[in-house]
């Protein structure tokens, strides 16, 4: 019988490594688990290879949005119809699951030992690591994605991004390049939801509704670029700027600097809308 070729938390982080992560790295962490091979552990091998290859010092995070449905409730307003107020769990970000759409990576970094999230529900962002307090705490609730944000100190920081065999459309930091693009006509959208009071991190206090402000991250943020843009700007990063593409495991991988393809993002929006 043959050995299994199962990929395991020591060749991912010497992977990772080898594509230019280093100690004390702040990376954010974006994954098609499935394209990286069979996991002799499961996902805790990414989140603990990803953690080792920027160890010691280093940080990871991961974009975590939460899971709830309630938003397909909402009338015209962005208001939730009193009928279903008590019936919405409010966001924890201790607790609240995080959304199914980004795979399974996010949430197992969320559930990490040590991890911490940031505040705000739809922008929230986990962390691991030596900074993973300084980029989640004091989340701006309006326009999230903007300054304050874990975005915005991603790139202050001199951070990166890692894109492990996921697709390019599904760079997070991007909506932070269509947050500080001067461009008109940006989409806005208005919505509320429920906060836990108190200490969140206890899961004590009652809840507040709150309506929060952003521009529209679930399409494109001007009338234009196709619904998968995104995809066409790290391309153009890809071809242009300097970058580091390979493998780990078999997932082929990307890892950018952070402030570069925001500012090249910036730039590639401002030239076109």
């Amino acid at each position: 019988m043959s050995t299994p070729a199962f990929v395991t938390r020591d060749r991912i982080s010497a992977d990772l490594q080898a594509l230019g992560l280093a100690p004390g790295d702040i990376v954010m962490a974006h994954g098609a688990l499935r394209a990286i091979g069979p996991l002799l552990n499961g996902p805790d091998d990414v989140v603990g290879g990803l953690v080792d290859a920027v160890a010691p010092g280093g940080t990871v995070l991961g974009y975590t949005d939460w899971s709830s449905n309630h938003h397909e409730l909402l009338d015209d307003s962005g208001r939730l119809p009193d009928r279903w107020r008590d019936r919405v769990a409010p966001f924890d970000p201790l607790r609240s699951r995080a959304i199914r759409d980004n795979g399974a990576l996010p949430e197992f970094l969320r559930t990490w030992p040590g991890s911490r999230r940031s505040g705000n529900p739809g922008a929230s962002v986990a962390a691991v690591g030596d900074a993973a307090e300084a980029m989640t705490a004091d989340h701006p609730l309006d326009y999230g994605y903007g300054d304050g944000s874990p975005l915005a100190r991603l790139v202050d920081r001199g951070g990166k991004v890692v894109m492990l065999g996921a697709p390019w459309d599904t760079m997070t930091l991007l909506h932070h390049a269509e947050h500080l693009a001067d461009i008109e006509n940006k989409r806005v959208i208005r919505y509320e939801a429920p906060l836990r009071d108190g200490d969140m991190r206890e899961g004590d206090g009652g809840v507040t509704w709150h309506m929060f402000e952003e521009f529209d991250t679930g399409d494109p943020i001007v009338e234009g670029p196709a619904e998968d843009y995104f995809a066409d700007i790290v391309t153009e990063f890809v071809a242009s700027e300097p970058h580091r593409l390979g493998t780990v495991g078999a997932a082929r991988t990307l890892v950018v600097d952070a402030a570069a393809i925001c500012a090249f993002a910036v730039d590639w929006l401002e030239h076109r809308y």
